[in-house]
Parts: C-alpha cells; sequence; structure tokens
C-alpha cells in the first residue's frame, strides 16, 4: 500500500535586531521549537525563513521571501509554523496584513503556542495577543528610551560613537567615549583651522582630510561634504551633549573634548558668515599662489595653468583680464614663487629683533593673564545671575499655555545654557598652568621666526594658512618688476616697526615699511647683543 506523503510546512523565525543573532541564540531556538512541533504533527520542513528586524513593519526580506515561496509552491496549501505570534508581528496592524497575505498566498498559520482559528472567539483572542504584542513593543521601547535619556542627562553619549571616538568600558561608568588616535587629533586640527580662518571654506578643509591618510573616505578616495557638516555641526567634539528632540540641552559630557566650546562657536559664526577669500575650484598643489597674487595693473587675481611644449609641459602664471597691460603676458611659475619666498625671508626678523619681540609680548601675556585671574571672580557673579534666569524662565514655562511664549522662553534657555557653558570653559582657561603658555607662545614664535618653512611644507594647506597668517590682502604682482607694497598682518606690522632699520620687504621692487631712526630699545637690566643662532625653543626654556 503506498504511503501517504507528508503535508509540507515552512518556518518562519525573527528576533528584532541583527545584534540578537550574534551574541543571542534567539532564531535557532525558535526553528528547534517549531521542528518539534512539526515532527509531533507529521509535517515536511521544506523550508526555514528567518528575519533579524522589527515586528513592527509588515515588509521584511525574509517574509517577503516566504511569501514568494508559497505563491510558488506547487501543493495547494502549505502550513506557516511560528514559535509565537509576536515573532509574526509586533504591531496590530502589521499581523492582520500578514494573515491575509498569507492566507491568499495558500499558506496556513500555526504555532504551539497558540491555536489560530476563523471563528469569532478565536479572532478576538488572536486580536488581543497582537495588541498585548504590540503593548509589549512600545513598552520596551519608552523604557529604552528612558534608560537611554537619563544615561545622557548625566553626560554620557548613547548613540553610535562620532568620528573620532570610540568606546570603552570602564569601571562605574560603563561604556565611555575615548578618543580614537590619531583620528582625533587630525579632526581636531582641522577644525581649529576652520574656526581660525586655516580654512576658509569647506573646500579647504575636504582637500586637509583628502591628505591625511588616517582620515576615511569613500570608495572614490574622497571626503563627503555630509561627513563634513556632520564635524563641522556637532557640539559633542566640543564636549557637550545635546538632543533636542528628547528635551536635553548643553550637557556636560562626561568624555574627553576634541575642541573647546569657543572654538565650537566660531566654526558655526564662520559657517554662516560669507567667506573673506572663499577657495577656488581651480587651486591646486601645483600653484598655491593662483588666485592670491594679483595683477600689478589690473589689481585681478591671477590665473595659472600648464603650458604644452615640444617635449614637456611648463607652468605659467597669468593674467587673463581683457583691455588690461599685462593681458596675456605670462610669467615663470620659478621666477614668481622664487620671489615670493624671497619676500617671505625679507619678512623674518634679526635675531637681536626677535629676542626683543619675545620679551615683550611674554610681558603682554603675563599682564592678560593677571587680569584674567581678576575677571574669575566676575564670571561665577554671572554664572549666579545665569543660574537665575534660567530658572525664572523655566518657572514661566511651566504657568503659561501659550506654544508661541514656551518656544520663546525654551529659546531664551537655550541661549543663557550657551553662554553658561562658554563661562565655565572661560574659567577654566583662566587658571590655566604656565606650562600650556608656554607651549602656546612657542607655537606662534616658532611660526613668526620664520614664516617661510611652513612655505616649504607639502601641503598645499600649510602654504595656504602662510597667504592668510602674513597678510592682509593679496599681493599685487607686476611682470618684470616683482611684488609691489604688501599689507602685513598685526605681528609682522609690529616687528617691522620696532625694526631699527625697517624691514626690508623687496625695498627694490616697491616695499614701504615704517622706519625708525634709533635702533630698537633694549629691555630694563637686558643688553642686545649678538646671539648666533636663536630658536623659539631657546627663549622659552
Amino acid at each position: 500500500m503506498p504511503q501517504t506523503p507528508k503535508p509540507k510546512a515552512v518556518i518562519y523565525c525573527r528576533v528584532s535586531s541583527a545584534k540578537q543573532t550574534i551574541n543571542g541564540t534567539g532564531l535557532s531556538s525558535q526553528e528547534t521549537r517549531c521542528r518539534e512541533y512539526a515532527s509531533y504533527k507529521g509535517y515536511q520542513v521544506t523550508e526555514v525563513f528567518q528575519d533579524d528586524m522589527t515586528g513592527k513593519i509588515a515588509k521584511r526580506p525574509a517574509m517577503v521571501a516566504m511569501l514568494n515561496y508559497l505563491r510558488q509552491s506547487k501543493a495547494q496549501s502549505c502550513v506557516v509554523i511560528i514559535d509565537d505570534i509576536s515573532r509574526l508581528a509586533r504591531g496590530l496592524e502589521a499581523h492582520l496584513e500578514l494573515r491575509v497575505l498569507i492566507s491568499k498566498a495558500g499558506g496556513k498559520l500555526e504555532s504551539p503556542s497558540i491555536e489560530f482559528g476563523e471563528d469569532s472567539d478565536s479572532l478576538l483572542i488572536e486580536n488581543m495577543l497582537a495588541s498585548v504584542a504590540q503593548h509589549h513593543r512600545e513598552k520596551n521601547g519608552e523604557q529604552t528610551k528612558n534608560r537611554m535619556r537619563a544615561r545622557m542627562m548625566n553626560g554620557y553619549w548613547v548613540f553610535p560613537a562620532p568620528l573620532g571616538y570610540h568606546f570603552e568600558r570602564q569601571p562605574g561608568n560603563g561604556r565611555v567615549l575615548v578618543r580614537s588616535e590619531p583620528l582625533a587629533s587630525i579632526i581636531a586640527e582641522g577644525l581649529e583651522g576652520y574656526a581660525t580662518g586655516r580654512f576658509q571654506s569647506r573646500s579647504e578643509l575636504k582637500r586637509f582630510y583628502e591628505n591625511q591618510p588616517h582620515f576615511p573616505k569613500s570608495k572614490k578616495g574622497e571626503v563627503t561634504f555630509r561627513t563634513l557638516e556632520k564635524l563641522l555641526s556637532r557640539p559633542i567634539y566640543a564636549g557637550v551633549i545635546t538632543r533636542k528632540s528628547w528635551g536635553l540641552n548643553m550637557i556636560e559630557g562626561k568624555h574627553e573634548p576634541l575642541i573647546s566650546y569657543e572654538t565650537y562657536l566660531a566654526i558655526q559664526s564662520h559657517s554662516k558668515a560669507l567667506a573673506n577669500a572663499p577657495a577656488r575650484k581651480d587651486l591646486n598643489q601645483d600653484f598655491p599662489l593662483r588666485g592670491f597674487v594679483t595683477c600689478g595693473h589690473c589689481n585681478q587675481p591671477m590665473s595659472a595653468y600648464w603650458a604644452k611644449g615640444r617635449n614637456k609641459k611648463y607652468p605659467y602664471y597669468e593674467c587673463f583680464q581683457k583691455g588690461c597691460e599685462g593681458h596675456r603676458k605670462s610669467i615663470r611659475k620659478d621666477v614668481i614663487e622664487g620671489e615670493f619666498e624671497s619676500l617671505l625671508t625679507d619678512l623674518t626678523p634679526s635675531e637681536d629683533l626677535f629676542r626683543m619681540a619675545f620679551h615683550m609680548f611674554k610681558d603682554m601675556w603675563e599682564n592678560k593673564a593677571e587680569k584674567l585671574k581678576k575677571l574669575h571672580v566676575g564670571i561665577n557673579r554671572e554664572l549666579v545671575e545665569l543660574d537665575k534666569k534660567i530658572e525664572q524662565f523655566l518657572e514661566r514655562i511651566v504657568e503659561t499655555n501659550n506654544n508661541s511664549l514656551i518656544t520663546a522662553y525654551e529659546n531664551k534657555i537655550e541661549d543663557l545654557q550657551s553662554r553658561k557653558h562658554l563661562l565655565i570653559e572661560k574659567r577654566g582657561t583662566s587658571t590655566q598652568n604656565s606650562g600650556d603658555i608656554k607651549r602656546v607662545f612657542r607655537t606662534a614664535f616658532e611660526f613668526l621666526q620664520n614664516p617661510q618653512k611652513l612655505w616649504l611644507s607639502d601641503h598645499l594647506e600649510d602654504k595656504r594658512a602662510v597667504l592668510k597668517l602674513v597678510f592682509v590682502e593679496r599681493v599685487p604682482y607686476t611682470r618684470n618688476e616683482g611684488f609691489r607694497t604688501a599689507k602685513t598682518t598685526l605681528p609682522f606690522k609690529v616687528l617691522a616697526e620696532h625694526s631699527g632699520n625697517g624691514m626690508q620687504m623687496a625695498e627694490k621692487k616697491g616695499f614701504e615699511p615704517s622706519r625708525r631712526d634709533k635702533p630698537p630699545t633694549p629691555l630694563a637690566g637686558e643688553r642686545l647683543r649678538p646671539l648666533g643662532h636663536l630658536s623659539a625653543d631657546r627663549l622659552t626654556s
């Protein structure tokens, strides 16, 4: 007598996230229980479908694949086994939708936990259980959100680590953000440069990050503007945690910031303001002076290009302004850039002048430090006043039902909290130790002592930084005559004014620095004398 074939069945399993498939055994446990049920019922399991996503929605990869399998099955009907009703869906709407789709595809739903039926009582129980599953999911979501919000209120970041950080477990603190080096320092340098004007535009900042081998890039080897937007707009890099959708604003984080809050505010201001000298799309490593040097006849920025010769290409700078006396009169790259290097050499102060200026600026720095200590008292007083104002606005929010007033009060509180955080940061800066002062002081004077050193860097960003740190505006250049009068920034201007014979900035080419009849006056108790090779390191030691 021929044996009757067993009815066919498929198994559907689901967990809420991909993480559960790695760290848990939910899928295998569900499959084992469903196979036990199939064996008891005498079913032949032909396929197993597994999903690792929320049950809130009906459209899931494995669910779609199972429905297609049921439609293509030659059998008129096929049993669909699930471990529990919550594995099918965690929402009443999704549950009802899937019940209809499974039925239309030729499937019959069964479970070892519940008996599905088509009578009114069975449907009522089924819908109640589906509603309970939905409530359980929503309750879990609320509890998870509340725990995450409470942890953020304590200063801990609970979302994926931002670029430049990673999580580490610390005793008593749990998972805490820590710096990921060298990426954290690279990000900090870029953000500081954008805030101070070293990078005038996002395009320049983009090129800086693309030149860093440790900075992550796209498959095309580029840093996207979306990545830049995240870096520039997130206060977490300044040590501040904010989540406005959760009502959290200006919470001091437990992690180490990459930049100061003052720098963060400068970045926001820079992003909103018009660029002083926007980066040109045609700037490149070959022509660092392109767009900065202007034609001495028409004062329009010069362009640059590679001219094709018989055997190789030749680099030139040139004015393309029609009607200009210098129109289409090319200037060799080595000529104009060589004269520019000579210009920077002429800006280098003598060793005697550099030593005198060092002590002058050091005295100014120490005087400023004394004033900052006095300012500390004023900051504390203002912080007390800010706390009172914040408390007053909070009381007003509680007392009013006007949505417009509530929004206005909340915005005002946000401004006051931002001011408070800035003052707290300044208070810490005003008490910094002398070692930090020397470090900052030495770095600045190393550049003042020899700006040409940074210009000789292989990085275009460093060369562009020299242009912005040394000169107030673009420098005119005339073919066969050279550079004309240039306006320098305040530090170089001060050094020139204290020079006994003036800064000889390409004097034959038309520079007109101020001159003094008397030599520089030594500091009290000090006599200027030849010093030989003098470095900023020796000055600060």
